[in-house]
């Protein structure tokens, strides 16, 4: 658990301090104050803080986030400062350095650079896990996607999802999702292969291999299919289905040169299109259940990190774990930039209103906004949460 809890810190602050990074880098480039980098939370004081120059530099409790306050940014929105109690002439300090005193094309570098260190950092992750992999992997495929810049090709796996109790595959220690790696040495091709094997079988000796999908472990096990066996338990006493599988292979030089940017483009806009297709389910089914039940807040993220850290091979395990900080720093980038208020993208489209219309928003009525925004963030966060926890449990 300590070791999980250490990873999951790592992956997360590595994300959140890239984020902020690039916000905090341009800043500072265009002369725009920064007035604090945060690491965690502000929910309550900080652990500790130091100044450097005319930045201070704050750790808080809460280690989940972080954040670049500038000078200007929340509370001088249509263009405002209002003088504290030393500056008695009314006169505001540096207001030239702040953040809505830039123009349009500043303001906008500072916020982009936050998504776009996101995407960078994915790049990098993408171009080590695809040269470690020899530039193959492998998803599972939902519906019928097409992947770009790559060569693909699709697979059919058997997955055992239930064992029967005193069945001959509980006796030979297979696990509920598994999939089936080879029978007597035969690759399977599908369902219908399986089936015909283990019915050619009865009452014989069979070699099954077989992969534990959660620890990545194989396993391997002589079986004999039974001939009369309990009523709705079938030979081997296994409930098993067909699951497609994508294979990837960024061959040509321009694919592997490109690689490290469009794998996880590519894994983006695969989620989108599951997505899209969950919520068809949903509103088919009118239950919110479909999406809710693939969607993770951070404890369903440390529980990614728990089954990580369970596979054997270092290999391996180092593949999950670049694999995870990879989609998870894209998933940041998209995220941030949607245009909701209290995210990046919602900033970014005040911004870009501005320009389009001329005129800067009421400061009060974007400040709503984005309070309204983050306490609705915040909301849905706790529901996943909660549902997250309740998985643990299960």
């Amino acid at each position: 658990m300590l070791l999980t809890a250490l990873l999951f810190l790592l992956i997360l602050s590595a994300l959140v301090l890239i984020h902020e990074a690039g916000h905090y880098f341009v800043a500072k480039k265009l002369g725009i104050k920064v007035e604090e980098f945060g690491f965690g939370f502000p929910l309550t004081p900080a652990l500790f803080s130091f100044k450097r120059g005319e930045t201070r530099y704050s750790f808080y409790p809460l280690l989940i986030g972080g954040f670049v306050k500038l000078y200007g940014e929340d509370d001088a929105g249509g263009g405002k400062i209002t003088p504290n109690k030393s500056e008695t002439s009314g006169h505001v300090k540096d207001q030239h350095r702040a953040f809505f005193a830039r123009p349009a094309w500043q303001r906008v570098a500072v916020i982009v650079a936050g998504v776009f260190m996101n995407l960078v950092l994915a790049a990098f992750v993408y171009y080590i896990f695809l040269g470690i992999s020899h530039f193959r992997t492998e998803l599972p495929l939902i519906g019928n996607h097409t992947f770009f810049l790559v060569n693909q090709s699709i697979k059919t796996d058997v997955l055992i999802s239930e064992i029967a109790k005193n069945s001959p595959a509980e006796q030979a220690g297979i696990t509920p999702f598994s999939k089936v790696v080879s029978l007597n040495g035969q690759k399977l091709v599908g369902v219908d292969t399986f089936a015909a094997i283990i019915k050619e079988n009865k009452g014989k000796e069979l070699i099954i291999e077989w992969q534990d999908l959660k620890t990545q472990k194989l396993g391997s096990a002589v079986v004999t299919p039974r001939v009369n066996p309990p009523k709705g338990e079938g030979s081997l006493g296994v409930a098993f289905f067909p699951a497609k599988t994508v294979v990837l292979d960024y061959n040509t030089p321009v694919q592997k040169a490109l690689s490290g940017f469009m794998h996880p483009i590519n894994l983006m806009a695969y989620n989108l299109d599951v997505l899209s297709t969950l919520v068809n389910v949903s509103v088919k089914e009118k239950t919110i259940k479909p999406v809710s039940d693939n969607l993770s807040g951070p404890v369903g993220i440390y529980s990614i990190v728990g089954t990580i850290i369970d596979i054997p091979t270092f290999r391996e395990r180092f593949l999950q774990i670049l694999n995870l900080t990879g989609l998870l720093s894209i998933s940041l980038a998209f995220f941030n930039v949607l245009p909701i208020p209290g995210l990046d993208g919602g900033r970014l489209f005040f911004i870009l209103l501005e320009v389009v219309t001329r005129r800067k928003m009421n400061p009060k009525v974007e400040g709503y906004m984005h309070n309204i925004g983050i306490l609705l963030l915040l909301g849905l966060l706790l529901l996943i949460t909660i549902k997250d926890v309740g998985k643990l449990f299960k």
